[in-house]
């Protein structure tokens, strides 16, 4: 393999699972973390990491100890000199993750591709103050690393085509699938996904069906949780926070607003499954489904049309090409059809109908795209 080592700075759950798949993947792997126990820690939770895939027949005993080997936490920062990529995997503080960009771009020199794990951040935020801007770029992996195969590659106005394709390669040779992704709120999926929660929420809001409903209509398209079902699993103290940085960085479009309801239930500690209730109480029921009514027809075709419409807008500011959208919702979110297949579903013009209805009877959340009005005239050749 071409690429030298691999420098992953912080030991924390994601920072050793991307070790681990850097690892199997054949790459040498120099683990970082300003705590060294804590790099040491996070190389022992890879190892069990390993042992545990061999148990579930997911990787060979060899395969394991093989990319075990390949580990090396480190306790300096210097250490990291040679690795042609070093892929930050801190928590999601803005002023953290910049003076360790900082710290490790003088340690490295000038040709160290830099790479943010971020998740809700602006790569380009990240990279204030850091020598040589061309040379960071995103890799956003999905959690836990081990499992998910998205890794979207993001790109800055200044990130040069060799940091991405260097970012790139390196995903593949973990086996991963990278998409190409602007510098912008939520990336790909995350942004896809808005409308799959909110709109939820808006219909839990105005009446038309409650959680459990709006989940089994949901599941009937072959999505493997409803909205809220997966919002429990999330946290909805964390959905919450998603949902607050979009509202900010987008500028607060109506669209984006967080709901009520989930600030509702913060405030009053129903977090999901972690605190024992959400929009459901822990543990559920196996028969509460039994005997329950058809869910109302507008929940699905109301929810497809609000995707279609995120997708529309993304695919206008250039967030990413059509297929890497699609790519981005089946493995990132495990959807079971990505955003422009189901805008095919519905046809254009059903959807922009749909929004135009719903904005005037609810407002300027429902605003069609005029991506989408242009192709439901039949204007985009």
């Amino acid at each position: 393999m071409s690429v030298g080592p691999i420098g992953v700075l912080g030991a924390g759950t994601m920072g050793a699972g991307i070790a681990q798949v850097a690892a199997l993947g054949g790459y040498e792997t120099r683990l970082y973390d300003a705590v060294p126990a804590a790099a040491r820690a996070g190389a022992a939770r890879l190892g069990e990491a390993l042992a545990s895939g061999v148990a579930r027949a997911r990787w060979s005993e060899a395969e394991a100890e093989t990319a075990a080997a390949r580990v090396e936490p480190v306790a300096a920062l210097a250490q990291l000199a040679g690795c042609p990529l070093l892929i930050e995997a801190a928590p999601e503080d803005l002023e953290l993750k910049r003076a360790l960009f900082a710290e490790a771009a003088a340690a490295c020199g000038p040709d160290t591709v830099l790479a943010t794990n971020t998740s809700s951040l602006r790569v380009a935020e990240i990279g204030v103050g850091v020598p040589g801007p061309e040379r960071l770029v995103g890799m956003h992996f999905f959690n836990p690393p081990a499992l998910m195969k998205l890794v979207e590659v993001v790109a800055t106005a200044e990130s040069s085509e060799r940091a991405l394709a260097l970012a790139t390669e390196v995903a593949r040779g973990m086996g991963r699938t990278p998409i190409r992704a602007k510098d912008s709120p939520g990336f790909v999926a995350n942004r896809l996904a808005r409308p799959f929660f909110l709109e939820s929420l808006r219909m839990l809001e105005a009446g038309v069906a409650d959680a459990a409903t709006i989940d089994r209509a949901v599941r009937g398209e072959g999505f493997r949780m409803g909205p809220f079902e997966l919002v429990d699993l999330i946290g909805l103290d964390v959905n919450l926070e998603v949902a607050r940085s979009f509202y900010r960085q987008g500028g607060e479009p109506e669209r984006w607003r967080p709901s009520p309801i989930q600030e509702r239930l913060v405030a009053e500690g129903r977090l999901g499954r972690k605190s024992g209730a959400g929009y459901y109480s822990y543990p559920r029921p196996e028969d509460e489904e039994e005997g329950a009514a058809e869910p109302p027809a507008e929940i699905v075709p109301r929810l497809y049309a609000q995707i279609a419409n995120e997708a529309a807008l993304a695919r206008e500011e250039g967030v990413a090409s059509p297929a890497d959208m699609e790519t981005a919702m089946r493995l990132g979110f495990n959807w079971p059809r990505g955003p422009l297949e189901i805008t095919g579903l519905l046809g254009a013009e059903r959807v922009v109908e749909i929004l135009e209805r719903l904005r005037a009877e609810r407002g300027h959340a429902y605003t069609p795209a005029p991506l989408l009005v242009a192709e439901a005239k039949g204007e985009m050749g």
